[in-house]
C-alpha cells in the first residue's frame, strides 16, 4: 500500500490549486460539448441523438476507469497514476480533436473518459496532504466550485463554441490537462510502494469497504443529495428552453445564476462545521433538501411553472446539497484512511449511478417535470435521513455500556 497519508506539504495553497483544477477537469468534458451538439452532427454527418451517445459513453467509461483507478493508487501511489491519467485524457482530447469521422471521435472520447478516472483521487489527495478540519473545509470548497463549474459549463460551451468551434473544448481540456500535470509533478510527494502490483485483489479491497454499513450510507447520502442538483442540470434543458421559451443564451445565464447559488451554500457549510459536528451537519443539509422540495410544491401549486417557481426553491436545495455532500464525504473517507483511493473510487462510482438513474427517470416520467422533480427532493431528501437514523442507531447500540 502506498504510505501517503498525512505527508508533509510545504505548498498547500498551490495543492488546492491543484485540486481545484481536477475539480473543474472532472466536470468540464461533460457538460461543456452540449452547445456543440449540432456543430459535431454536420460536421461528422450524424444526427444529434448520435453526438449525445458520445456523452453516455464518456459516463460509463469514467466509472469503469474509476473502479480500476482507486485501489491502484493504493498500490502504487496517487502520484503515478494521476500522471498517467491526464496524459491519457489529454491524449483523447487531441485525437477527438483531428478525427475525421464519427466511429474515431467515439473511440477517442471513450478514451479521454478513461483518462478523467484519475480526477476521482482528489478525494483521496485530500485526506492524504490535508488533517482534520481542513479536510471538511476543504471538501465543501470543492463541492462548492463543482457545483459552479457545472451550472456555467453550458455558458462556456456556448463562448468556446462561438470562438472556436466545436474543437474549443477539447482544445481547453487540453490546456487545462497541461497544467494540472505539470502542477501534479511539481507538487505532488513520490510514494514509495509497499504492497506489489501482483498481489492487488480489486474484489477484496471494494469488499473491504463496501461492506462497511456506515460507509455505504454516508457515500449514498451524497449520491442522493447530489441527485437533487444533478436531476435540475440534467432537465433544465427540457423545462427552460422547450417549455419557457428561453433562448440558449438566456438558459445559459439563468444557469449562471444558479451556480452562483453554490457560492451561499458554500458559505453557510462552512459556519456550520465550525460549530456543529458533520453527523449534524447532514441532518441539516437534507432537511434544506426536504424544504427545498415542499417549497417547489407549494410555488407550483399557487403560481404554476415560471423561472422563479424552479429556481427559488432548487437555491434552497443547494445549500442543503452543499452542506449534506461535504460532511458525508468526509465521514466516509475518515473510516478508511488507509484506503483511501478505493474508498474515492467506490463512492464516486456509487454517485456517479445513482445520479444518472435518478436523472433518466426524471427526463422519462410522463409526468409534469418541475412536479417530478418536488417530488423526487422530498423522496431523496426521506431516504437519506433514514439512512442517517439508522447510522445514528447502530452506532448507539454499539457503544459499550
Amino acid at each position: 500500500m502506498a504510505d501517503t497519508r498525512r505527508s508533509p506539504h510545504p505548498h498547500k495553497p498551490a495543492a488546492v490549486g491543484l485540486l481545484l483544477t481536477l475539480t473543474l477537469l472532472g466536470v468540464f468534458p461533460i457538460d461543456v460539448v452540449l452547445p456543440s451538439f449540432p456543430a459535431l452532427s454536420e460536421h461528422f454527418g450524424h444526427s444529434s441523438s448520435d453526438i449525445a451517445l458520445s456523452v453516455s459513453l464518456f459516463a460509463v467509461g469514467i466509472a469503469l476507469s474509476q473502479l480500476l483507478v482507486g485501489p491502484l493508487s493504493d498500490a502504487l501511489g496517487r502520484k503515478a497514476l494521476l500522471l498517467v491519467g491526464i496524459t491519457v485524457a489529454a491524449m483523447g482530447a487531441i485525437g477527438c480533436v483531428i478525427a475525421d469521422n464519427y466511429g474515431v471521435f467515439l473511440f477517442f472520447r471513450v478514451v479521454q473518459a478513461l483518462g478523467c478516472g484519475c480526477f476521482v483521487l482528489s478525494q483521496a489527495l485530500i485526506q492524504d496532504l490535508f488533517d482534520g478540519r481542513e479536510q471538511q473545509r476543504l471538501r465543501i470548497f470543492l463541492v462548492t466550485c463543482g457545483g459552479i463549474f457545472i451550472s456555467i459549463s453550458p455558458l462556456a460551451g456556448t463562448g468556446l463554441q462561438s470562438w472556436m468551434g466545436w474543437q474549443g473544448s477539447f482544445l481547453v481540456f487540453v490546456a487545462l490537462a497541461i497544467g494540472a500535470f505539470t502542477s501534479a509533478c511539481l507538487l505532488l510527494p513520490s510514494s514509495a510502494t509497499t504492497q506489489p502490483v501482483e498481489h492487488l485483489n480489486f474484489i477484496e479491497a471494494y469488499r473491504k469497504v463496501c461492506s462497511d454499513f456506515s460507509f455505504m450510507a454516508y457515500w449514498l447520502t451524497s449520491a442522493l443529495a447530489f441527485s437533487c442538483h444533478f436531476s435540475f442540470v440534467v432537465i433544465s434543458p427540457l423545462v427552460f428552453i422547450d417549455q419557457l421559451k428561453l433562448s440558449p443564451e438566456a438558459f445559459s445565464l439563468t444557469l449562471l445564476g444558479y451556480g452562483l447559488a453554490y457560492i451561499g451554500g458554500g458559505a453557510m457549510a462552512t459556519v456550520l462545521s465550525n460549530r456543529i459536528d458533520s453527523q449534524t451537519q447532514i441532518v441539516s443539509g437534507l432537511g434544506l433538501i426536504l424544504t427545498a422540495g415542499i417549497l417547489m410544491f407549494g410555488l407550483s401549486s399557487q403560481l404554476g411553472l415560471s423561472i422563479t417557481t424552479l429556481l427559488l426553491p432548487m437555491i434552497v436545495c443547494t445549500a442543503g446539497t452543499t452542506i449534506a455532500r461535504a460532511a458525508a464525504h468526509t465521514r466516509a473517507m475518515n473510516l478508511f484512511p488507509e484506503q483511501a483511493g478505493t474508498s474515492a473510487s467506490a463512492g464516486s462510482v456509487l454517485i456517479f449511478i445513482v445520479g444518472g438513474l435518478t436523472s433518466a427517470t426524471i427526463s422519462l416520467t410522463p409526468l409534469d417535470l418541475q412536479t417530478t422533480l418536488a417530488l423526487c427532493l422530498v423522496l431523496l431528501s426521506l431516504l437519506g435521513l433514514a439512512l442517517n437514523g439508522l447510522v445514528r442507531h447502530r452506532h448507539k447500540v454499539l457503544l459499550p455500556g
